[in-house]
């Protein structure tokens, strides 16, 4: 028997979890930290690193409390966080701003150069991303960073993704160089790739701005996956989190790639990571490119074989916002939606509240609720919603089996599906597919999983998720909603391409909508 812990920061908290390698989860707590966004900018969403740190431990401390353990008995502990959540630092590896946040879209300028760029240069790295570069990724976020803070261009020493961050953080280390990076971030998120020789050539990165002269040989270093030690834990960090000094920390990596492992997620299989978005994550036995992907990227996922990143750019945050409109909660406006029929209310909704991640790639959209009658309650778009992201997830899924990924497996998991039974019936319905979700809780499972290969408890992923992961409850589709769901996501599929397709029939309306609102709020601001 040992005890290690598992630590998720996702994007409003952090939670850690004291897992046993024989009983499973012994505890788990959470501790809050402030999401920065502006009325004036909707692409803004920053966090501060002093608050990370605090938050984690905060929660280490109760956590342990609650668990009856001692922290002398914890052998390791793993991190995974949001990404990609950039945070530039000095020579000393102290942060020069706040991170920009996974949802920070203010480099969606910066991503269409990127992805201009790649394809005038025929750089084989954007294949691997799926052929268009985003505003949730890396080198736009730096490069937007870089533009918008000359002052503080002369300090700049290097950039982390959150995951990195920390990591080097609990084990003391101050010298950017001697980071370790995840080879789950840097791939999906900065073009890595270690058989095309690793981040793009010096003259690729130049050619897209000269302020990223430089920047290639500032991000060198060990790119690692997840099965390799970043380091130990330090006698500062020790104290202040309430364990011994010395135990090993793996490589960290993005939380829905570990949720996915945490889930029982195995090879072909793919697994919806539903909270505040959806992160579709899978394992494939060899490459597949997929066009419009978040990146296929080896080791990413399980160390030994190839993961497969997609997802939807808000999901969690666009039911919360129906129910903030209406002044109640999720829960309550929920209330009822079990007796919904497939397709009762008349309405198709587009879920772009936040973007397209995949598979158009497209920030410059937004929410669309067609069909709305005088009749038409708050309630009413809730489940339309429900029906929008399991239509949006299977544009997804055919995506990709279009292109060659077997799937063999459909797991929901996340912090939505273990409380929303509606949802994941929907689903199985939508994609006309058993459903599997976790019996348990496995926010931090897969952080535990990893922490006990770092501490050599279990030798494999698979030991280690046979010995702690929980069982599937299953969503068996009802052939008749199917059937009226096979209907509807045709006239679904008009929708997206048509509205959200550059180029589409519709594909001027949103992004003209975005730039008269961008342009009457700097009126504003001016007037």
């Amino acid at each position: 028997m040992a005890v290690v812990v598992g630590v998720d920061f996702g994007t409003l908290s952090v939670r850690a979890s004291v897992v046993d390698s024989v009983k499973g989860v012994l505890a788990s707590a959470v501790a809050e930290y402030p999401l920065h966004r502006t009325a004036a900018d909707p692409e803004f969403a920053t966090q501060s690193h002093a608050d990370h740190m605090r938050g984690l431990a905060a929660a280490m401390r109760e956590v342990l409390k609650r668990a009856g353990v001692s922290g002398e008995d914890v052998v390791a502990i793993a991190l995974d966080t949001t990404g990609s959540s950039v945070v530039p630092v000095d020579k000393n590896m102290e942060p020069l701003d706040d991170y920009y946040l996974w949802c920070d879209h203010r480099a969606k300028g910066e991503a269409a150069e990127i992805t201009e760029a790649a394809h005038r240069e025929g750089l084989e790295a954007i294949q691997w991303c799926g052929g268009i570069y985003s505003s949730e990724w890396g080198f736009s976020k730096l490069l937007h960073w870089l533009r918008h803070n000359p002052g503080k261009r002369g300090a700049f020493a290097s950039a982390f993704e959150h995951c990195d961050m920390v990591a080097a953080t609990l084990c003391g280390v101050r010298d950017p160089k001697r980071v370790k990076r995840s080879v789950c971030a840097m791939g999906h998120k900065w073009l890595w790739n270690r058989q095309l020789g690793g981040l793009p050539p010096e003259a690729f990165l130049v050619s897209v701005d000269p302020l990223l002269a430089g920047v290639r040989e500032k991000l060198d270093g060990e790119y690692a996956t997840s099965d390799q030690i970043a380091g130990t834990l330090s006698a500062e960090w020790a104290e202040k989190l309430g364990l011994k000094a010395g135990i090993p920390i793996p490589v960290g990596a993005f939380d829905a790639h570990w949720d996915a492992i945490g889930a029982g997620c195995s090879t072909d299989d793919m697994v919806n990571v539903v909270g505040t978005s959806t992160c579709i994550i899978g394992i494939t036995p060899s490459v597949q490119l997929v066009p419009g992907v978040c990146g296929v990227v080896q080791g990413s996922v399980h160390p030994g074989r190839t993961g497969i990143e997609a997802g939807l750019s808000a999901v969690g945050d666009i039911f919360s916002a129906i129910a903030t409109r209406a002044r109640t909660t999720v829960e309550a406006l929920g209330r009822g939606l079990a007796g919904y029929k497939a397709g009762q209310t008349g309405l198709l909704r587009m879920t772009w509240d936040n973007g397209d991640r995949t598979v158009l790639v497209n920030p410059n959209l937004r929410g669309v609720t067609l069909g709305w009658s005088l009749q038409s309650t708050a309630q009413d778009e809730l489940f339309a919603a429900i029906e929008g992201t399991a239509f949006h997830s299977r544009v997804i899924l055919d995506r990709m089996a279009e292109n060659g990924v077997t799937i063999r497996r459909v797991i929901n998991a996340g912090g939505i599906p273990q409380k929303n039974d509606v949802l994941n019936q929907v689903y199985a319905n939508v994609l006309k597919r058993p459903v599997l979700v976790p019996a348990g809780n496995v926010v931090g499972l897969g952080s535990a999983v990893f922490a006990f290969l770092a501490a050599g408890v279990f030798k494999t992923v698979e030991e280690a998720q046979g010995a702690i992961c929980p069982s599937h409850k299953v969503f068996e589709p009802v052939d008749s909603e199917a059937a009226v769901y096979d209907e509807m996501y045709g006239l679904w599929r008009k929708l997206y391409f048509g509205f959200g397709m550059v180029g589409g029939a519709f594909g001027d309306v949103l992004p003209e909508l975005i730039r008269v609102a961008v342009n009457t709020h700097s009126s504003k601001k001016m007037a």
